[in-house]
């Protein structure tokens, strides 16, 4: 692929809802260009986007790709993204990176949650972008009902570019707004011109006012001219187009079907003529000065540069694609890492399609490519030069709430697991690793129920480990709340020196359930001599940590060293530490025991007119709901004290009632009395394992 000056880059990062178009959309631009000869499908498992082998099985995408086109002279860089939930990184990746965006909607389909939420992403990052109405071969596509209610939604910022021009329920042509032409579709990017059909032109005219109107508020000269009756000519209509969809005064319409490659070279069109080259300035620090640094896209200018992918296949290596900021990748050069104050040379530089990479000379500022091999650098570091080393802000990545328990099917298999993980976890940084010792499990969270299906499968797939995830185990603990006294004697005698430890306690609530114990001695006369004191608190210390009701750490308990005995040549530390756990068994039944169940502090994020459902089925959870507070977005998040227990599979339920909104954010907040039936069954399976 040739090299293009900045100037002709286009870095548009595709959003929309699964199944909307997106993927199919990007493989039409590449057979529209040429870049294909055949048009990829997913049904096919063919496209240049969804090579990863899950994306093959599932027919959906998982993980962005880059695929650039070529078109007016320009190198447009699609950035395909996912629209399933859970996938949230790979869009906030896009997004970050991106100088523009197109919304796919599906003409059947219309608006839905996902469109609102691609549109908000884009709001995010201050991203002009286009709406791309798909599917308009479908003669149950409704594109003025789209236009009406994205006007509703958003206001007179809403502007079709083009209509659709039917014939016997078939799509066969567009009419041209911004320039009052119809033309027919005649083949891949070819056209005729045709009349403008009569029943167009109410809706027609009526749009080309809305353009009329942006292209008037551009600036004072073309106020008076639109005020005066003239016509704007095409030179005034484009620039003014082009200011006004750049900082966002208007959103552009346009229509196709990706299925046909009708409308595909318009929208191409639109991305060239009215879409920003890398402009944006990105600002970092300079970690050397902690002074700011503007990247202005000039190539002649210090190396920086932004990771906002990481491929990690055991045949392939490890890629990390990059969009650079400033100056230029070359193959051989330096590159430093701030994070790790690490400089290392780069091997060969590549472009990036797909899957497949292209050698190249240099990655030029503005544009996106791949370099092989880089060790200590992750999604979303920065790498620059030694001389100017210079950090980015990181994406607000959605935090993943959803834990699972990681089993290996088998045994030998689990020291290689670690390793595939990390593998996995760089390819998605959504994906989090916790090491629970306290219950001895590993396990893995992330944004949703089926994200974490697809880690199932590629630690399979990728690494031949063979795994199943489970419920994690919850960290109930125990506790007393009465007080009492036991007596502990230990006694043995083997041969020489026997053993003997006696002590007299007292157990009981401490009060501070945020400790385990705490311990005291009130021995009078030296019936137990001081030496031995930490021998006791040894056999405290370890009683505490498994119960007896169900095996749980024991929390809130106060124990007391009272009285005891002990003798002159058989007593030893072992001997006390022994007696003091025989007074806690002793005592511990009769101190009222129960088990104590972790209680998280919930938000949940959902559109205001699902509150009353989801607020409905929190209570069947054995929820407290505190509150409810509105957002200035419409949305509104409930505050809620929710069991950690009932927390599992909780989103996939949450989704169900918000049509897929839903989000949860949750913390430990405290520990409470567990009801009589949990207590029961957890008492229950724990006799049954002695």
């Amino acid at each position: 692929m040739k090299e293009f000056n900045t100037q002709d880059i286009r870095n548009i990062v595709i959003l929309g809802g699964s199944g909307s178009g997106k993927t199919t959309l990007a493989e039409a631009a590449a057979f529209a260009t040429g870049k294909t000869n055949k048009l990829g499908s997913i049904q096919d498992k063919n496209t240049i986007s969804d090579y990863d082998k899950q994306e093959k099985k599932r027919r959906f995408s998982i993980g962005l790709s880059v695929v650039p086109v070529i078109w007016n002279d320009c190198k447009i860089n699609f950035i395909d993204t996912p629209g399933g939930i859970d996938f949230s990184g790979e869009r906030e990746a896009a997004a970050d990176i991106a100088d523009g965006a197109v919304i796919v909607v599906n003409g059947k389909r219309g608006l839905d949650n996902a469109t609102f939420m691609a549109w908000k992403l884009c709001d995010k990052y201050k991203l002009p972008r286009i709406i791309f109405v798909t599917g308009m071969d479908d003669d149950n596509a409704s594109y003025r009902q789209i236009v009406e209610e994205l006007t509703e939604k958003y206001g007179n910022i809403i502007a079709p570019f083009h209509m659709p021009i039917r014939q016997e329920q078939r799509l066969i042509g567009y009419a041209d707004i911004t320039r009052m032409k119809a033309r027919k579709f005649n083949g891949i990017a070819k056209f005729e011109d045709i009349e403008i059909p009569d029943y167009c032109m109410d809706y027609l005219k009526k749009y080309k006012d809305i353009l009329d109107e942006a292209v008037a508020s551009s600036d004072e000269d073309k106020m008076d001219k639109f005020f005066s009756g003239e016509e704007f000519t095409q030179v005034e209509m484009d620039a003014g187009l082009k200011a006004d969809c750049v900082d966002g005064s208007i959103v552009p319409i346009t229509i196709g079907s990706g299925l046909h490659v009708h409308g595909v070279c318009m929208l191409m069109d639109c991305i060239t003529k009215y879409m920003p080259a890398p402009y944006m300035i990105k600002t970092g620090i300079n970690v050397k000065t902690n002074k700011l640094f503007d990247c202005y896209y000039d190539r002649n200018s210090f190396t920086v540069a932004k990771v906002f992918k990481t491929i990690s296949d055991p045949y392939i290596g490890k890629y990390s694609i990059v969009k650079v900021y400033s100056g230029e990748i070359r193959p051989d050069m330096n590159i430093f890492n701030p994070l790790f104050d690490m400089e290392q040379k780069i091997g060969r530089v590549y472009y990036i399609s797909g899957s497949e990479f292209e050698a190249t000379n240099r990655i030029i500022a503005g544009d996106i490519g791949a370099i092989p091999k880089l060790v200590n650098v992750s999604t979303a570091d920065t790498i620059s030069t030694k001389e100017v080393p210079i950090k980015f802000t990181k994406p607000e990545y959605e935090k993943p709430y959803t834990y699972k328990r990681i089993v290996a099917d088998n045994k030998k298999d689990e020291e290689k697991l670690l390793p595939a993980i990390t593998k996995l976890i760089e390819e998605d940084i959504t994906l989090k690793t916790v090491n629970d010792a306290v219950n001895s499990q590993q396990l893995i969270a992330g944004i949703g129920e089926q994200q974490l299906s697809i880690f199932e499968d590629k630690l399979k797939d990728k690494y031949n480990l063979s795994i199943h995830l489970e419920a994690p185990k919850i960290a109930y603990k125990e506790t007393v709340c009465a007080e009492v006294s036991a007596r502990g004697r230990y006694k043995k005698q083997s041969g020489g020196h026997g053993q003997f430890g006696d002590v007299v306690m007292t157990f009981g609530p401490s009060g501070d359930r945020e400790q385990s114990y705490t311990f005291e001695e009130q021995i009078v006369g030296g019936a137990v001599p001081k030496n031995y004191f930490s021998a006791v608190e040894k056999g405290v210390q370890e009683s505490v940590k498994s119960g007896l009701l169900a095996g749980y750490p024991v929390v809130g308990l106060k124990a007391v060293l009272t009285d005891g005995s002990y003798h002159p040549v058989d007593s030893s530390d072992n001997a006390f530490k022994m007696a003091a756990i025989m007074a806690f068994k002793e005592a511990y039944f009769k101190a009222q025991p129960i088990i104590l169940e972790p209680i998280a502090a919930v938000k949940i994020y959902v559109p205001s007119k699902y509150t009353g459902d989801v607020i409905s089925d929190l209570k069947t959870r054995r929820a407290r709901v505190i509150g409810m507070v509105p957002q200035d977005d419409g949305d509104s998040y409930i505050q809620a004290d929710i069991p950690m227990a009932l927390l599992d599979g909780y989103l996939v339920r949450l989704r169900s009632l918000s049509e897929g909104c839903g989000r949860i954010e949750y913390e430990l907040s405290r520990y409470g009395k567990a009801p009589d039936d949990v207590a029961k069954k957890l008492e229950e399976e724990y006799k049954s394992q002695q």
